[in-house]
């Protein structure tokens, strides 16, 4: 699994749909997820530290966590079928943890509002992310095939009973 944080909240210029994106910790992966209105909003007013005067929907669950002591440990976004993602909360009560099947956009409402953290399967970052810094990308592959490149088998024998070692 890789952890994700959200950058921003966006809107698809083609479609006008708003889009959450999730960037991986190197900044070089983003996970765009295609959301509703209501639940930008949501996401977006936690971005903006705007506190609404009465409790909205997600701030309602938050609130019930809080109440019976039980705690969103994190987010996991778990599959992309049919292009429809698919997440879990994962939620603590002491020892006892559950999973809750949830939308990803609910999801992260909830994790931007309890500083739990998003985790996302790495299938799902390997079908559905975009590159970000491609020339980042590019470099790390051409200093990978000069590694490759320079390195005669006895090397990398040598490099394997080394790994295998545990060193």
């Amino acid at each position: 699994m890789i952890e994700m944080k959200v950058t921003t909240i966006a809107v698809d210029a083609a479609t006008r749909s708003p889009i959450v994106l999730l960037e991986d910790g190197t900044g070089r992966r983003a996970l765009p997820i295609y959301i509703g209105e209501d639940q930008a909003k949501a996401i977006g007013s936690v971005m903006r530290n705007i506190t609404p005067p009465r409790p909205g929907t997600h701030d309602l669950f938050v609130n019930l966590l809080d109440a019976w002591d039980m705690a969103l440990d994190r987010v996991v976004i778990h599959a992309l079928k049919d292009s429809t993602f698919y997440a879990l909360l994962i939620v603590k009560q002491g020892e006892l943890k559950r999973e809750i099947d949830a939308r990803p956009s609910d999801a992260i409402a909830l994790a931007l509002r309890t500083g739990a953290p998003i985790w996302v399967m790495e299938e799902v970052v390997a079908d559905a992310s975009i590159p970000v810094d491609r020339d980042a990308d590019e470099a790390e592959r051409q200093a990978f095939r000069d590694f490759v490149a320079n390195l005669s088998p006895s090397q990398l024998i040598e490099r394997s009973r080394f790994d295998a070692s545990g060193g």
